[in-house]
């Protein structure tokens, strides 16, 4: 194979090369060609060298230097290095970071509630004891001139499996009160892209309400179906489907089609949803929540207070956690 340039214009099958074509050929099948020389690789140089210091000699006849490549003849000109290979010593930009994951639709609206203190009225008492490294009980005692009044029982177990630095599956939470009610949740990852939960509620000995949520989790967003009260005898049932896609790093949009099914009724219902990393306060209410651990003991002791200017209301209230 040798690299040939021509000296006055080659004549060819298709005439006279474009102005925008350069005039370095390459003879594969060694057909003489007119008027050439040969070109070595110490006169034509590299492409990549290109920011190298040393201008290169002019051409004879006339022709133009371009710096680190062959001389071209009157007439031509080389076209512009492509932006994708770099000069000799920068490295090429890194690409961008991939998209997180936005989370889940129902985390949304839960971080938005975390911003803000918990209200807090009456007095309330709650001792945690850890059983072992998987297993953890509670007893919360609440006594409430608004709200209710009574006793409730709490129990949590993370399984062994470990998907992440603070992820262990399965997971196990219930509480129940002095009536007899009961709130349970059973969460576990199935792959690890894929998570269940199973929401149990019953009210008196009664089951009011319970739920099976599906969950895929991509690289830049989560989707979810949820079945509620589903009763075949009845043809009664609720059936939610969620996404949430990252459009960028602070910003995720997302969607909710509710279908609900009774007898004698049944509808549809669609929602929007997007979030952005930031906080937005229009609420008339303003409170403030101090918790403070006691130490050398294990107890800590919260502290609220909030006033509705809308309302002209005032409630405050104290509890302790020990454990």
């Amino acid at each position: 194979m040798h690299i040939i340039q021509s000296t006055d214009g080659f004549r060819g099958v298709g005439g006279h090369l474009p102005p925008t074509v350069t005039d370095v050929v390459v003879n594969f099948a060694g057909v003489g060609l007119p008027r050439t020389r040969t070109v070595s690789s110490e006169s034509m140089g590299s492409v990549l060298a290109a920011a190298s210091p040393s201008p290169a000699p002019a051409a004879a006849g006339g022709s133009q230097g371009v710096q680190g490549l062959a001389s071209v003849p009157p007439g031509f000109t080389m076209p512009p290095l492509s932006s994708g290979l770099p000069a000799s010593g920068q490295p090429m930009a890194d690409a961008d970071p991939p998209l997180p994951n936005p989370g889940t639709y129902e985390e949304c609206h839960r971080k938005c509630k975390e911003l803000f203190p918990p209200q807090m009225e009456g007095v309330r008492l709650v001792v945690n004891k850890g059983l072992s490294n998987h297993f953890q009980v509670s007893h919360t005692v609440t006594l409430s001139t608004l709200g209710e009044s009574g006793y409730r029982f709490g129990s949590t177990y993370v399984g062994t499996k470990q998907t992440g630095p603070a992820e262990s599956f399965p997971v196990i939470v219930g509480d129940m009160d002095n009536t007899g009610s009961l709130n349970s949740q059973i969460i576990h990852q199935l792959a690890s892209a894929v998570r269940t939960k199973i929401a149990i509620q019953t009210q008196q000995h009664k089951f009011v309400n319970w739920q099976c949520d599906m969950e895929w989790r991509g690289e830049d967003f989560t989707s979810a179906v949820t079945l509620g009260n589903p009763d075949v005898l009845v043809g009664s049932g609720i059936l939610v489907g969620h996404y949430l896609q990252s459009i960028t790093p602070a910003l995720a949009l997302g969607g909710e089609v509710v279908y609900h099914r009774r007898p004698g009724e049944e509808g549809v219902v669609t929602s929007l949803l997007g979030r952005y990393t930031g906080t937005v306060d229009s609420n008339w209410v303003v409170g403030a929540t101090l918790e403070k651990k006691l130490l050398p003991l294990p107890l800590t002791l919260a502290l609220g207070a909030f006033l509705n200017h809308r309302k002209n209301k005032f409630q405050c209230g104290f509890g302790v956690t020990i454990g």
